[in-house]
């Protein structure tokens, strides 16, 4: 267990993992823009300190942003570790027990879960160290960044929001974005799936006002437990005791009746008036790679800001893929696979969620088959399960199938046959999800490839069959059985025509801005721009799908607002350019946002025209 984060800071300088920067950097889009370029670098590149802000406090970034940092940040050599120790840890507890020394020997494994149990402890905490409380407690004290040009302003992005259930009792620690609105005041972005909007509505039930705290640092298990899929009612700080193998001690707050860990770095105090209307929080550039839109959520009331001496401000970025979350997910995958297994489905043995998806948008299941179309048995129960409700994409693969390598998963995808391995859906979405004209609502997909036989057939092509104002790119037809093409947003295009254009599984259509970008981004691009009850056909064994941006009202399944992709504007990019050499972290890197910049559908955080 780490005592603080500036601990967790040694630990990663000790092992080569950080570069501290001392030269003078604002807060307002330049540190986003540097972590931006380092976590996108090969391997996630190092933690960042940024030692010298514009305010009283260094700030952390890409803290998580690599495989080693993650298991760092954890307190284990190798995130298969976690995996491990979960297998044996449910293996030991849910196997059969015959004889009075089988009973017996769980109970060791009974009075070590004990201590995982979070503690209160009496007293002050060292993250009361400083109590400012009043209007002495002002936000603009905290380096809080503002990350891309078009955001709404300052957001905190690695926060630690408790809340308690009004009628049980039970806490909830959840990571919901704050927009700072004033010193005093935040929006509280809990989406009307989460279990902090769940509370809200109790409180408001109850004409109530909501007491919330926010902790911010402290030892890194803190946050990545914030973030998981923990089921509700199970406290997130139980997790962060069994991953340390100690209990969480958490002291009281100041101005309301929260506990929070004692060793964290900041806590902002305050409350939730759940009798006021709801306001306007957002723009911001969001993990999916595009803007979040302007949206109604409520209003946090600060009552306290208290830290230790020595705080260190955490935060993340967020953006077009990879970021810093995709390691987050990593670990996510290996601590929740077993409990998968236990609690939904026995048959997955493997689970994938590249960065390209977005956590949500796209997992690849590795699973063993007793019975034909057991696949669309355990897609259906995954997206009934958790926030795995959210998922778009399903592609599910034999046991044996490593779920994370291109050529495995490429000879499965070129040698299906659509017109048997498709199971469509429709069910919950990430309410991020711009491609839907429902919010939180929409179609899903699935691809059994439980069953897959390999055929030799070369795949032909006729460029002469093309519409005209499509150029189609063939690098990706013989591995994956998929033709790009590429075309004007507004251009209308038989479907039905074009699937005798090449017979292949695949044919994806994307906008012309698209034409350089690399087969990930298209992916991402891909999964994101899609509904896949509008813009999925399918022609005989051949799946036509447009992934084009949605022109805002052009139909009605189109949805009303359609969100720009997120990039830095062209001064910041060009003031850390211009600045490199004196952040000390080595051999340029050019910014992602300049060649990004080019599926930009206009300025601004949404489309206009």
């Amino acid at each position: 267990m780490y005592k603080s984060l500036s601990e967790f800071v040694k630990r990663l300088e000790s092992a080569g993992e950080l570069v501290r920067i001392s030269t003078p950097v604002t807060s307002e889009l330049e540190i986003a823009e540097i972590t931006d370029r380092v976590v996108k670098s090969e391997g996630g590149g190092k933690a960042l300190l940024f030692e010298n802000t514009d305010k009283d406090f260094p700030v952390l970034t890409n803290l998580y942003g690599s495989e080693y940092r993650m298991a760092m940040a954890l307190g284990v050599e190798r995130l298969e570790d976690i995996s491990e120790r979960f297998d044996n840890l449910i293996g030991t507890v849910t196997s059969p027990k015959e004889s009075l020394i089988d009973k017996l020997q769980l109970l060791p494994l009974l009075g070590e879960a004990s201590k995982w149990f979070p503690r209160k402890r009496k007293g002050r905490g060292a993250c009361q160290q400083v109590v400012l409380e009043g209007e002495a407690a002002k936000l603009s004290l905290l380096p809080i960044l503002k990350c891309w040009v078009h955001d709404g302003g300052r957001f905190v992005t690695l926060p630690m929001v408790h809340t308690i259930d009004p009628d049980k009792g039970i806490r909830n620690v959840g990571m919901y974005r704050m927009q700072v609105f004033d010193d005093h005041t935040t929006g509280m972005h809990w989406h009307r799936h989460k279990t902090g909007a769940r509370h809200y509505e109790g409180y408001k039930a109850r004409g109530e006002k909501m007491p919330v705290s926010v902790a911010i640092g402290g030892d890194p298990v803190y946050a990545y437990s914030a973030t998981a899929p923990v089921p509700d009612n199970i406290d997130e700080y139980l997790l962060a005791g069994l991953l340390r193998g100690k209990p969480i001690k958490l002291v009281k707050c100041i101005t309301n009746d929260i506990y929070v860990p004692e060793d964290c770095d900041f806590v902002i105090e305050g409350y939730v008036d759940t009798a006021e209307e709801k306001v306007l929080e957002g723009d911001f550039g969001d993990h999916t790679g595009f803007y979040s839109l302007t949206d109604y959520y409520p209003k946090f009331h600060i009552t306290a800001i208290t830290h230790r001496r020595d705080a260190v401000y955490p935060a993340t970025i967020v953006g077009i893929p990879p970021q810093e979350d995709a390691y987050i997910a990593m670990a996510t995958e290996r601590i929740f696979l077993a409990p998968i297994r236990l609690v939904m489905q026995p048959e997955v043995e493997d689970m994938y969620m590249p960065s390209a998806g977005t956590q949500h948008n796209i997992t690849i299941i590795a699973m063993r088959q007793l019975y034909e179309r057991q696949a669309s048995k355990v897609a259906l129960g995954l997206w009934g399960a958790g926030q795995m409700m959210f998922n778009k994409y399903l592609l599910l693969t034999p046991a044996t199938t490593n779920v994370r390598s291109a050529d495995e998963l490429s000879a499965l995808m070129r040698n299906c046959d659509l017109s048997k391995s498709l199971i469509r859906s429709e069910g919950i979405y990430d309410v991020l999800d711009h491609a839907t004209a429902t919010c939180g609502f929409g179609g899903k997909v699935a691809l059994d490839l439980t069953n897959v036989t390999e055929r030799e057939e070369k795949i032909a092509f006729n460029s002469e069959l093309l519409p005209s104002g499509v150029v189609a790119d063939t690098t990706q037809l013989d591995k994956w059985s998929l033709l790009l093409l590429f075309a004007d947003n507004d251009l209308a295009i038989d479907t039905a025509e074009l699937a005798k254009v090449a017979d292949c599984n695949f044919i994806a259509i994307f906008d012309k801005r698209a034409k350089e970008m690399t087969t990930n981004d298209l992916l991402w691009l891909g999964a994101a721009n899609t509904e896949p009850q509008r813009d999925m056909s399918l022609h005989g064994s051949t799946l036509i799908i447009d992934a084009r941006a949605k022109r805002p009202n052009a139909n009605s399944e189109n949805p009303s607002r359609w969100p720009n992709i997120v990039t830095a504007d062209e001064a910041t990019i060009a003031l850390v350019d211009k600045r490199w050499s004196e952040y000390g972290i080595g051999e340029f890197i050019p910014s992602p946002s300049s060649r990004y910049s080019a599926l930009k559908l206009s300025e601004g955080a949404q489309w206009s025209e």
